[in-house]
C-alpha cells in the first residue's frame, strides 16, 4: 500500500470537492448580486469539467478570468478553514460509521440466527434446555 500516493489521490479529490463547493457559494453570491452571471456560471459549470478542479478553473480563466479568480479565492479560504478540522473530523467519522456498520451487521447475523434457531424446533428445544441449566448453575 503505497500511502504517499493514497495521500495525493484524497487531496485531488477534496481540491476538486472545494473548487465545487466554490462554484456553488459564487453562484449564490451571483444569484443575488448579478443573476444573468449566475446563470452563465451554472450553465457552465454544468458542460465544463467540474469533477476535475484543476480542469474546471483552466477552462473557466479562458472563458472568464474574473470569475476564475472569484473561485480559486473562495476555494483557497475554504481550503485553510476546512483543513484545520478535517483530520480529526475525517478519522472520527469513519470510526462511527465503522461501529454504525458493524452494529447493524451484528443485528442481522443474530437476527438471522435466531429466526434459523426457532424455525427448528429440536435446536430451540436444546438451547432452551442449555439456557435453564445455565440458569441453574
Amino acid at each position: 500500500m503505497d500511502l504517499k500516493q493514497v495521500a495525493k489521490d484524497t487531496a485531488k479529490v477534496l481540491a476538486s470537492y472545494l473548487t465545487y463547493q466554490s462554484v456553488r457559494i459564487v453562484v449564490a453570491q451571483l444569484s443575488e448580486t448579478n443573476p444573468p452571471l449566475a446563470i452563465w456560471l451554472n450553465d457552465f459549470s454544468t458542460k465544463g469539467k467540474i469533477q476535475d478542479g484543476e480542469a474546471y478553473i483552466r477552462e473557466l480563466l479562458l472563458e472568464n478570468q474574473e470569475l476564475g479568480f472569484r473561485i480559486m479565492t473562495v476555494r483557497e479560504y475554504l481550503a485553510h478553514d476546512v483543513t484545520e478540522f478535517l483530520p480529526e473530523m475525517v478519522c472520527t467519522g469513519i470510526q462511527q460509521s465503522n461501529m454504525e456498520h458493524r452494529r447493524q451487521h451484528l443485528e442481522r447475523i443474530t437476527q438471522l440466527n435466531w429466526s434459523v434457531a426457532s424455525s427448528n424446533p429440536e435446536t430451540s428445544s436444546i438451547d432452551s434446555e442449555a439456557n435453564l441449566d445455565n440458569l441453574s448453575s
